[in-house]
C-alpha cells in the first residue's frame, strides 16, 4: 500500500440516486414513447379548429398540417396505383400545388357542412376534397 495512492472521492448521495433513477427510467420512457406512437390518431375537426386559435400563427400551422395531410394521401394514392389499386384521385393535367391544400379543405367542408362532425379526421374531409376536385374518369 502506497502512502500516495491517488483515491476517487465516494459520488455524492443525490448523483448516484440520479444515475440509478435515470437507468430505470430510460427503459420505461422508451416503452411509454413506443405505446404513445403505436396509438397515435390522426387530428380531428374540432382539434385543427382549436389549433387554428390558439395563437396569432395557429392558421399557419393548419395550413401546413393540411400540406402535409394532402402530401400524404398523394403519396398514399400513388402507391395503391403501384400495387395494382384502382385510382380515386387522378390530377392528370390539372394543377395540384401545396398552396391550394387550404382552399380545398374549406371547400369541401363548405360544400357538405352538414355530412362532417367535429370528431371526424381532417384527413377523411382533404380525401373527399381531393377525389371531387380530381375525380377519377374511368
Amino acid at each position: 500500500m502506497s502512502l500516495f495512492r491517488v483515491h476517487r472521492p465516494l459520488p455524492h448521495p443525490a448523483r448516484e440516486v440520479e444515475r440509478k433513477a435515470t437507468a430505470l427510467l430510460k427503459p420505461l420512457l422508451g416503452l411509454a414513447l413506443l405505446l404513445a406512437s403505436a396509438h397515435a390518431q390522426a387530428m380531428s375537426l374540432r382539434q385543427l379548429s382549436s389549433l387554428e386559435k390558439q395563437d396569432k400563427q395557429g392558421v399557419t400551422y393548419v395550413r401546413y398540417y393540411l400540406v402535409g395531410v394532402m402530401e400524404g394521401l398523394m403519396d398514399a394514392e400513388k402507391t395503391r396505383a403501384a400495387n395494382g389499386a384502382p385510382a380515386h384521385i387522378c390530377p392528370a393535367d390539372k394543377r395540384m400545388e401545396p398552396a391550394m391544400a387550404h382552399s380545398l379543405f374549406e371547400a369541401e367542408r363548405k360544400r357538405n357542412r352538414d355530412m362532417y362532425e367535429a370528431d371526424m379526421p381532417v384527413a377523411l374531409v382533404m380525401r373527399n376534397a381531393l377525389q371531387n376536385a380530381y375525380p377519377c374518369t374511368d
